[in-house]
């Protein structure tokens, strides 16, 4: 192309757009580009390379050539999905995030003036090509940081990964104290999954920044590296790489804890929670009251038992940290270890009684453990709360599909409202239930809100119109269909129609093939209607499509030892799932259980006792009352089965251990 199109105007104005890239730019705004300018990501630069023209009078330009060889121009943007964007706006803890140029003295001279010239309007013509060969060109003769970083964006809004990456390189070579071309070659090598060569400029970042400051990088490593780690060699090799780079500060003492948490987490996303185990137990004794470890200590539970003295003690060193114990509390409910987590949510009902969350999940808990009382108490304080202004805390990390938008007072009552039904129903209270649901606003209760009325009306001996309302639920998520056949399945198990929930899952087995969910509950039915060999059939099949599932092996060991059968494969299977879900009580109460079919009394009355503790569920109240019956302790015995019956009097196997006993409480 030729200048000669342009008019005298359009030169000087496209000259001030030059001069601010060799002078100052401001932030965010790079020098000669604007919102509508073509070399935008959506304004393909479709021209192939030319050799850019040289000025009048003037000796031609030096090639553009890199220290090995000349890279090839950005081609017109393909859609290449290996080709990397523009690099995000990074996170403050981000060790590639860009800092703001330094202010360089022009070195405008004739030559570089109609360089400059050549790539913006070649840019605006569409030809990124040129551009960027010009633009690399002029940054190699000047040195200037900000010509550069304009060449690298050049490439980028062009999407030509390689060719950024070749810029960036230049840049180091031209400029290696340059922090900002590092960032941007980590960036670069990360987007077009070479992270193994970001190693050296990651090293280089690292050592270039102060001791105030490189905490705060250490801590983004994981999620920087890990952001093309999509198979278990790339997730182990991210490990070992982040373990390398932060091996010089693990005796830094500013620095050492951030470094040990990174490789923790590393380490624990490549499957490898014993190794991450290790790094936060000497992170958490030389920092006690740093939250990061424990945060790692809960993400390995309950699969590593030891990482619950890492929570603990952070929570005796900063007991007033509301999200971490609330966190806590969660975990603890997951593995059903509900007696634990209601001890530690009433820590938090007693320290900040205006603080409506703790109240919630004191709610739920309480109505786990069949106190509907307790649990009305406890919701209605909630609501309470909620209805006078308080603000609903957030924990120390919130889940993945949580936005940035505060919920609205009805989105926040719902799932108490709920709850509060739920509680009126377990009392047979179905009025005061009703009235509960009517208060939830239809938009917010979705699919829960049908459910509870139609677990009422079947309370009510209306089963065949609580099923009916289940089934016209509108399914508006591609995920409804299969979770009204679950809400039916558990209607009918609630009501102890065995046959019509097993015919229900086998239908839905057609539309829904090797559904776990679906295979396991099926198994359920099938040992309800004593079709043993048939349960066994289909746990194995959870197994095999599943072999973590530690439900199946619980229920099918649990089944061996209920029947007296195969009771050596029976704990075996029982281990397998205390294995996988370590500490869980249902698991543990199974191995109690099995422990006393096999004659050790003593091991299966501590495991039970354990079990008991942790979830007071009235089945391990009925197993661990049958044991101290068989050793003599009657009168403890006793004791144990009224609390069990005080939770639910209709609970089968309780009924029938006292029946079978015959024991009149």
């Amino acid at each position: 192309m030729s200048a000669s199109r342009f008019t005298w105007r359009t030169l000087v104005a496209l000259a001030g757009l030059s001069a601010l890239a060799v002078g100052a730019q401001p932030q965010g705004a790079p020098a000669g580009t604007s919102p509508s300018d073509p070399a935008s990501p959506t304004a393909p630069a479709t021209t192939p390379i030319t050799p850019a023209p040289t000025p009048p009078g003037q000796p031609a330009a030096p090639a553009a050539t890199p220290p090995s060889a000349a890279p090839a121009a950005p081609a017109a943007p393909a859609a290449d999905p290996a080709s990397p964007p523009a690099p995000p706006a990074a996170a403050a803890s981000d060790p590639t995030s860009p800092r703001k140029p330094a202010v360089e003295n022009s070195a405008l001279d004739a030559t570089l003036l109609y360089q400059l010239l050549i790539a913006e309007m070649e840019l605006r013509q569409g030809d990124a090509g040129t551009a960027y060969q010009v633009m690399l060109d002029a940054a190699r003769r000047t040195r200037s940081e900000q010509l550069f970083r304009r060449t690298t964006e050049i490439a980028l809004r062009a999407r030509a990964g390689e060719q950024a990456l070749a810029a960036v390189v230049a840049w180091r070579n031209a400029i290696p104290q340059s922090q900002d071309a590092l960032r941007f070659q980590v960036q670069l090598l990360v987007a077009l999954n070479r992270v193994a060569e970001a190693e050296e400029p990651l090293r280089a970042l690292l050592a270039g920044l102060s001791d105030v400051t490189r905490p705060a990088a250490i801590d983004g490593l994981p999620a920087l590296v890990s952001r093309r780690t999509d198979t278990a060699a790339q997730r182990a090799a991210a490990a070992a790489l982040i373990e390398r780079l932060v091996a010089p500060y693990l005796e830094a003492p500013v620095a050492r804890t951030s470094a040990r948490v990174a490789a923790a987490r590393a380490w624990l996303a490549a499957g490898e929670p014993a190794k991450a185990l290790a790094l936060v137990e000497r992170a958490s004794v030389d920092e006690p009251g740093a939250e990061a470890p424990a945060l790692v200590a809960l993400d390995l539970l309950p699969g590593q038992p030891a990482a619950e003295a890492i929570v603990t003690r952070h929570l005796a060193a900063n007991p007033a940290n509301t999200g971490m114990r609330l966190l806590y509390t969660r975990t603890l409910a997951a593995s059903q270890r509900i007696g634990d987590a209601r001890a530690q949510v009433e820590l938090l009902t007693r320290s900040d009684p205006d603080l409506p969350q703790p109240w919630l999940t004191l709610g739920a808990l309480e109505i786990e453990l069949r106190h509907p009382d307790a649990a009305i108490k406890a919701l209605q304080t909630y609501v309470r709360l909620v209805e006078s202004g308080a603000v609903v805390a957030a924990p120390a990390r919130q889940s993945d599909d949580d936005d940035d938008e505060p919920p609205s007072r009805a989105r926040t009552l719902t799932p108490a409202l709920l709850m509060l039904a739920q509680a009126a129903e377990l009392k047979s209270d179905f009025a005061g239930a009703e009235a509960w649901l009517a208060r939830v606003d239809p938009a917010q209760g979705g699919m829960e809100l049908q459910t509870r009325r139609a677990s009422l009306l079947a309370r009510q001996g209306k089963v065949g119109a609580a099923r009916e309302l289940i089934r016209n639920i509108p399914e508006t998520r591609a995920e409804d269909a299969r979770a009204k056949v679950m809400a039916e399945v558990q209607l009918l198990r609630d009501q102890k129609l065995w046959s019509d929930a097993e015919q229900v899952l086998a239908a839905a087995g057609q539309r829904f093939p090797n559904d776990i969910d679906m295979l396991y509950e099926q198994a359920m039915m099938a040992e309800k209607l004593a079709r043993v060999d048939e349960m066994e059939r289909l746990l194995r099949r959870v197994i095999e499509l599943k072999p973590d599932h530690h439900h199946a092996y619980n229920a099918l060991g649990y089944s061996l030892a209920e029947r007296r059968v195969r009771l050596p494969e029976a704990r075996d299977l029982i281990r397998k799932a205390l294995e996988l879900s370590p500490g869980e009580p249902f698991i543990t109460d199974s191995l109690g259980w099995v422990e006393f079919r096999l004659g050790n009394r003593d091991e299966a009355l501590r495991l039970l006792r354990g079990a008991y503790q942790s979830r007071p569920d009235p089945e391990i109240g009925a197993h661990l009352g049958e044991v101290l019956w068989s050793v003599g302790q009657s009168e403890e015995a006793k004791r144990v089965w009224r609390e069990a019956r005080a939770r639910d009097a209709s609970n089968d196997v309780l009924r029938e251990t006292l029946a079978r006993l015959g024991v009149d409480l």
